[in-house]
Parts: C-alpha cells; structure tokens; sequence
C-alpha cells in the first residue's frame, strides 16, 4: 500500500537537488572559463586513477559478474522484486527495448563500428597491428566491453534498489540501499551525499553521451547533406530533441519512452537485417562464431590480466576506461532498470539483464564492426583513416559502401535520433526521481531542469574547446571510484536483506535442516547404542561361558 502511494504520488524536491545542482553548474562554468585548467586538472586526476586503481576496476567489475551469476542460481533467485503476487509490468520485448534505449543502444550505434576497427590499428598487448590477429582480438574485445560485464555492473544496483522499492517499500534512492547498513541515517546526511555522489556521476555521464550523439548526428547530417559538421550544428540538434523529449516525458514512462522504445527495437532491426543481409553475410557468421568462441574461452584471462610489464597505455585507454564509465552511469542506468523491472524474480531478472543485451552485443558488433573490418581489409579500405580522423562518422562511413547507403543512413540517423531522446527523457526521469525524495512519479517540472541542465551542460562543454567533452568524460571516470566502492556496499546491503527475507519467508526450511539434523544426531546415537549393547552382551556371554566352564570343570 505505501508503495503504490509513493508510485502514484509526486514529491516536493530535497535538498539533494539543490547542491547538486548548483555543484553541476559550477563545474559548467569552471570549464567556460577555464576550460584549459578543467581539462589538466581532469587529465592528471585520470592518469592518477588509472596508474594507482587500475587493478581496483579489473577486480571489482569480475567479482559483479561473479556475484550476480550466483546470485541468480541460488535460492534467492526465487524471491520476487515486488509482493509475492506481482507480475512483470512490461512484456519481454517492451522491457529489453527499454533496456537497450534507456542509453546504452547509443554505445553500441557509436561504437559498433568505431572500436573494432581502432582496436585493429591498436590492438591489445600481444597483437600486431593490422594482422587478422588483431581485427579478431578487436570484435572480441568490442563484444567484451559491452557485454556481460557493464550489465553485470547496472543489474547490482538495479536489483539493490528495486528490491529495496517494490519490496521493502523504501524511496527510490541510492541511499535506500544502505539501510540495513546505516539505518535511520540514511534519511540524514550521510544518506544525502550518497545520493549527490549518485546523482553527480549520473550528470556526467548523461552530458557525454549527449554529446556523443549530437556529434554522431552533425557528422550523419554533413555526410548526407551539405551542411558542415560543426559545433553550432550540434548545438542546435541538442536543441531540437530537448524540446521534443519535453513531449515525451511529459507521457511519462509507460507511454512515452515504452513507445519509442518499441519503435527503436523495429528500427535497429531492420537495420541490423539488412546489412547481415546485403553485407558480407558469411563472413559477419564466421566472425560470430569466432567472436563467440574466442569470448567465452578468453572471458577469465581477459577479466583478470594486467600488463605490470610492459609500458603500453591500452589497457588504461580501453579496457578500464570503459569499466570506470560503465561505473559511472550504474546510478542512472540502475535506478531506470530498477523503475521498469517490477513484479520480475531476481532470476528472470538477471537472466534478462544479462543475456538479453550480451546477445544483441555480440552480433551488433560482429555485424557492422565485421563488415568494417571486412570492407578494410578486402575492400576498398579507407574506414580505418576516417575512423581515426573523425570517429563519429564511422557508421555512416561503412553504410556508404554498402547499397542504398543514403536509405540506410537516413534510418540510422532516425536510430541515433531516437536513442537520444529515450536517453534524455529516461535520464531527466532518473535524475528526477534521485532528487525527489525518491518519488515514482516525479514532477514534470523537475524533469524538465534536469533535461534543460544537461543539454546546457553539454551545449557549453562542446563550446569550451580544450576542456570540453573530454575533460567530462574523464570527470565520470573519476566519480566511478567512489562509487565503485558504494557499488561494494551495496553487495553486502542486498546480502543482509535476501537472508533476513529468505528467513522470514522460508521458515519452515530452517526448521526442516534442524529437525534433519537432529534426525541425524538421533539416528547416530541409536547405531552408537545398539553396537554397545551388542558389545557388552557379547562379553557377558564370554565370561558366563568361562565361568560355567571353570565350574564344570572344577566338579569334575
């Protein structure tokens, strides 16, 4: 009953909104007018991180891959996110349409092409450059940082802070997850920089990837049209979808982002379809299956290997970096999976998180990295020069080789459209719920400061020049460490609730181990007992028999 009070009612905004803001705008106008010391001051926190906490991501992103899996095939798997009577309120196809365009479908659109073929120029330690060696070490490590284990990452806090929602009735908050560990202080402000730490990562995250997709757009627009891929033209379309996500968060979630969701599942279909299809298609399935095989056999030394001898920077450049931002946006993407997975068991739940998004992972990127790859090595080439000049012309880039390139570019561009939008309004509604005590439904008005921050956000960081999106991203990289080790605590949180609610619902089982015990215990006494008596009584007949004898004899 107090859930669905809080589902359908909307909260004044905390506290949590006001610093948070006002630290967001401090951090814009630090690189508006000095974008340069943003972007060292960034700079020499990043290579401080990754020399000194590398090993730290390597870890800490294995272990949730870890932790999950056996979280999923143990009993716990069984309790449901929600009252044990509730079901899914989104179909499977509705729900992993919103999974993928909630934000990261905008990774794979960026990259699906980008990295495998950067990661063929400059392959991992042990790879030489330009080889087949290493255009396959590139799709399987394209697959890798987008698979199993950034998902493994967002289902921790997704899970934590749906079961803390739907089924210990506590606010949609970061710091809802902590109460077993902090209690009431949670409500204080000890649980308020848990949720500003949150809701800064979130923020940073949110702006890059705004920015990533209206360079991704400026550089589809100019490749299909005479107009220049500038700055101003990327600000003008962050301008554009701002107004037109305003429409579709004010249907809010069940209408708004479920609809376009659906519709970006039919579009990135159709044009997944049509290049495995009218591409190379035998040597995109090789390439999966190759990719597959070399993923699951290489998935462990991969997770676990570092190069503390050896000098080169991919690792950090790669491998960590995507940990750290895929860290970074677990608040946002966590509290979003979190808001659509009710009524799921944690199984079902983590089943789909993982597998759903690993599968689409897999061939998204053996499909279009592959035909890149393909078009480079055995066709005409030139992707690998426009990829390392300009690497959000990279889809565009290898459509143009393919036919109909101005129909499928023109589609890719309404895909990359879309996921912007979805993103916008799946965020302002994340940030929205963190800084409204926690509300299902926040406010439209709430939403939409978020929405105008973040666009503003990333409008003057691509104005700044030097500091730019780069200082930003490198800004969410940092703001992982922290919450990595929130991420930690979190683990330990969900642990304490599962057994307390594992005991309080299955307490027949406790007393079912202990009476199998003492069943045991009994069982083991009575053996013990009966090979006594039979002992005792085998040396009473003996000395009866001696003594009787000794009497006999002596008669005689």
């Amino acid at each position: 009953m107090i859930n669905q009070q809080r589902e359908n009612s909307t909260e004044k905004p905390s506290n949590v909104l006001y610093i948070s803001a006002i630290l967001v705008a401090l951090f814009v106008l630090w690189g508006t007018f000095s974008p340069q010391s943003l972007s060292e001051a960034a700079g020499n926190a990043l290579g401080w991180m990754i020399t000194n906490f590398g090993w730290f991501y390597m870890l800490v992103a294995a272990f949730f891959v870890l932790f999950v899996i056996i979280l999923a095939i143990s009993p716990y798997g069984k309790i449901r996110l929600g009252k044990d009577d509730d079901r899914p309120e989104f179909s499977w196809i509705s729900w992993v349409g919103m999974l993928f365009a909630a934000g990261i479908g905008v990774g794979f659109v960026f990259w699906g092409v980008a990295e495998p073929v950067l990661n063929y120029l400059n392959p991992p330690v042990g790879y030489e450059p330009n080889t087949s060696e290493a255009a396959i070490a590139g799709l399987r490590y394209g697959v890798y940082h987008w698979a199993l284990h950034p998902w493994a990452i967002f289902s921790v806090v997704g899970l934590t802070l749906a079961y803390v929602q739907f089924r210990m009735n506590r606010p949609a908050l970061i710091s809802s997850a902590f109460y077993p560990i902090l209690g009431k202080h949670t409500e204080g402000w000890l649980g308020q920089i848990i949720d500003i730490l949150a809701v800064l990562a979130t923020c940073t995250g949110v702006a890059t990837t705004f920015g990533l997709s209206a360079m991704q757009m400026s550089g589809g627009i100019a490749h299909l049209t005479p107009i220049p891929n500038t700055i101003w033209t990327q600000i003008v379309i962050i301008g554009i979808v701002t107004v037109l996500f305003i429409f579709s968060a004010a249907r809010g979630v069940d209408r708004g982002i479920k609809i376009l969701s659906n519709i970006n599942i039919v579009v990135a279909g159709l044009l997944l379809v049509f290049v495995l299809t009218i591409g190379p298609t035998i040597f995109i399935f090789e390439s999966m299956v190759t990719t597959l095989g070399g993923y699951i056999s290489n998935i462990i030394p991969m997770s676990l290997t570092m190069t503390p001898f050896n000098e080169s920077e991919w690792l950090g450049n790669n491998t960590i970096f995507f940990w750290a931002w895929h860290i970074s946006w677990a608040p946002f993407m966590g509290l979003f999976i979190a808001r659509i997975s009710k009524g799921r068991t944690i199984r079902e739940f983590i089943a789909g998180i993982l597998l759903a998004p690993t599968v689409l992972a897999l061939i998204w990127f053996t499909t279009f990295g592959g035909t890149a790859l393909n078009l480079e090595i055995y066709g005409p080439g030139g992707i690998a020069d426009l990829v390392t000049d300009n690497v959000e012309i990279a889809l565009f880039a290898t459509l143009a080789e393919l036919p109909l390139s101005a129909i499928t570019s023109s589609i890719s561009m309404l895909l990359i459209f879309i996921f912007f939008i979805t993103s916008a309004d799946s965020a302002t509604y994340v940030l929205g719920a963190m800084t409204s005590r926690g509300s299902l439904n926040p406010s439209l008005s709430v939403k939409l400061i978020w929405g105008f921050l973040i666009a503003g956000t990333a409008s003057v960081l691509l104005l700044s020049g030097g500091g730019g999106l780069d200082a930003l991203q490198t800004a969410s990289i940092i703001a992982a460490l922290p919450f990595g080790i929130i991420m930690i605590l979190m683990v330990i949180s969900i642990l304490i609730m599962l057994k307390r609610d594992w005991a309080s619902t299955h307490p027949n089982t406790r007393f079912r181990r202990k009476g199998k015990k003492e069943r045991s215990v009994q069982a083991i006494t009575e053996q013990v007992k009966k090979e006594v008596r039979e002992e005792v009584k085998e040396e009473i007949y003996e000395e009866v028999k001696e003594k009787i004898y000794k009497d006999i004899k002596n008669d005689l």
